[in-house]
């Protein structure tokens, strides 16, 4: 049983994969006039922005980023929260548990992107890109958030979409749970759980 629930963001919470490749598809194209599939472009999701495009060879990232964060906005309408995480994160509060979430947005993101959807009231803590000079897959992010919430390792379980999660939460020594509705890559990554519904990680989580 675990007393601390942490959270990734972007195909763990909130469904985003179309928003963000759509939008990276067209800065490329528009700015750089370069052609590049979604598959080709999949390895971003789960990594700062800015390392991201660095990956990719672009110059002038700050600038780069933003123009890459103003073109989401014409993809929002594809974003929402994934079935059955309001009443998980609802079943979360109730039961008193430690929760939060360590996400590869910066807080400015966080800000523009998440925090719309009204969940953050159920959501203790955020450690965003930010926060550490280190970011996923390295475990610092998840580390901070310990010592930030006072969540004990060993109590904690960490839920996430990617292999850069997985990672994180394995080193940080963190239990790790594979949100299998936002998940490209299910068999590639060895998570302890794999939950196919939000409402299958509720009975892990102690009641206080």
């Amino acid at each position: 049983m675990y007393t601390a629930c942490i959270f990734d963001i972007d195909g763990t919470l909130i469904h985003t994969e179309q928003a963000v490749l759509g939008s990276l598809q067209k800065l490329l194209k528009q700015n750089y006039n370069r052609e590049m599939s979604q598959q080709d472009l999949a390895f971003v999701l789960g990594i700062p922005g800015a390392v991201s495009l660095r990956r990719l060879g672009i110059e002038y990232v700050d600038l780069a980023n933003k123009r890459w964060n103003d073109l989401m906005g014409e993809y929002r309408h594809t974003v929402h929260v994934y079935e059955g995480v309001r009443q998980l994160l609802t079943d979360l509060r109730e039961q008193s548990a430690l929760t939060g979430v360590v996400t590869s947005k910066t807080y400015q993101e966080f800000l523009d992107d998440f925090v719309p959807f009204g969940l953050v009231h159920d959501l203790t803590y955020a450690i965003c890109a930010d926060d550490t000079n280190l970011h996923k897959p390295h475990p610092e992010p998840l580390l901070k958030f310990l010592e930030m919430s006072g969540a004990r390792a060993e109590e904690s379980i960490y839920i996430g979409d990617t292999i850069y999660d997985y990672e994180c939460a394995r080193d940080a020594g963190v239990d790790f749970g594979l949100a299998l509705w936002g998940c490209r890559q299910p068999d590639a990554i060895p998570a302890k759980y794999k939950f196919e519904h939000p409402s299958d990680i509720l009975p892990l989580i102690e009641r206080h």
